[in-house]
């Protein structure tokens, strides 16, 4: 069997979770809704992590939809990204980064994401923008780096992944070339059973450092099989990270947090960002925390963790910018921009009241529920 034959067993509607969910005709009609509103799509892989004996499996809220998707608070885009589009599928918000949306489609998709909203595109379309968003990297001298992802940037064939890292391993000014995939996470089949795949890989890391950001929000995982798909690129060659999302249900406690950011540390994978849940519609009241909250949270699993487990930042990706969330002290709740949009926001430091019920900011930066 090929990695592709793994695919075909997808769960993709709610009537296929009849036999391990007890459901009502109400519960269902409802839950039908949802996933026609924004999809629901499991690997069979990672639908074999679910423990249906415990309500609360994490594996079972990252993948499965629920009653608390009927919600509509929040906002679809949070972090400003319309604004920042040069071009279809093209966004220029950092000085030093490009991001390429290469594709909306996910082997699953995730019901916290933040991109439900994302409109795709075929690959005949992707491969005629290709062209442009080079060009406009190698018009763009202070770009040192582009991310490429999604959707899921290992969902694209290896011939478009192969097209991506030629046209931008030539620019000279590019440092590193970055995918965002969670690949390893829900179907790590993709990489270590695809030896094409981690020949071009290995192939274009020499030319251009290749880095893979990818997203374990839980220790459960970090199964075998993600293990052989880490050391599979790892023995090509590339750097892995992972950015977490703290999410309510998931890994809301120092001692889940913590025991994943160990294990990944374990595995040859670098924790790069804890990121506060954004504020998106149909997810915000559903998995989103506090930020006191999550100030807590984290700091106390730093203390159950190495010094290269605890290099991570906590951070929110705000319009403004990547704000990094320090800490409490007294009655403030400190932040500082790690990134930004304005060159003004460079740097800054700044205080807010403590509002133990705020989970964002404003525009204007101050702390809202």
């Amino acid at each position: 069997m090929s990695w592709k034959d793994y695919l075909k067993d997808n769960i993709v509607s709610i009537e296929e979770l009849e036999s391990n969910m007890d459901m009502t005709e109400e519960e269902k009609e409802a839950l039908k809704s949802i996933a026609d509103r924004h999809p629901m799509r499991i690997t069979r892989y990672y639908y074999d992590l679910i423990d249906w004996k415990d309500k609360d499996d994490p594996i079972r809220k990252l993948s499965v939809p629920a009653m608390g998707e009927l919600d509509k608070s929040g906002d679809y885009d949070t972090s400003g990204e319309a604004s920042n589009t040069k071009m279809p599928g093209f966004q220029h918000k950092y000085n030093t980064t490009a991001l390429v949306l290469s594709t909306n489609v996910c082997y699953m998709y995730c019901r916290h994401c933040f991109r439900k909203r994302m409109v795709g595109y075929s690959t005949e379309e992707i491969m005629s923008r290709m062209g442009e968003s080079a060009k406009y990297v190698k018009d763009h001298e202070e770009v040192n780096n582009v991310l490429i992802t999604g959707g899921d940037s290992f969902t694209l064939s290896n011939k478009v992944i192969e097209e991506y890292l030629k046209n931008f391993s030539d620019i000279d000014h590019l440092d590193f070339i970055r995918f965002g995939t969670r690949v390893p996470v829900v179907f790590p089949h993709r990489i270590f059973m695809d030896d094409e795949l981690l020949e071009i890989l290995e192939k274009y890391n020499k030319k251009k450092e290749i880095i893979i950001v990818t997203q374990f929000n839980h220790v459960k995982e970090i199964t075998e099989e993600a293990k052989k798909s880490i050391e599979a690129l790892k023995k090509a060659g590339l750097t892995v990270r992972n950015q977490t999302v703290l999410l309510k249900g998931i890994n809301d406690n120092p001692d889940d947090l913590a025991e994943l950011l160990n294990k990944l540390t374990s595995v040859g994978v670098h924790p790069y960002y804890v990121f506060q849940c954004r504020p998106v519609k149909f997810v915000k009241n559903h998995f989103q925390l506090s930020l006191y909250e999550g100030v807590k949270i984290v700091e106390e699993a730093k203390k159950k963790m190495n010094g290269l487990g605890k290099g991570f930042r906590y951070a929110m990706s705000h319009p403004r910018g990547k704000i990094e969330i320090f800490g409490v002290h007294d009655d403030k709740m400190i932040f500082k921009f790690h990134q930004n949009k304005y060159e003004e926001d460079a740097g800054k430091v700044f205080l807010r009241d403590v509002n133990k019920e705020a989970r964002w900011m404003d525009e204007d930066l101050n702390l809202i529920v």
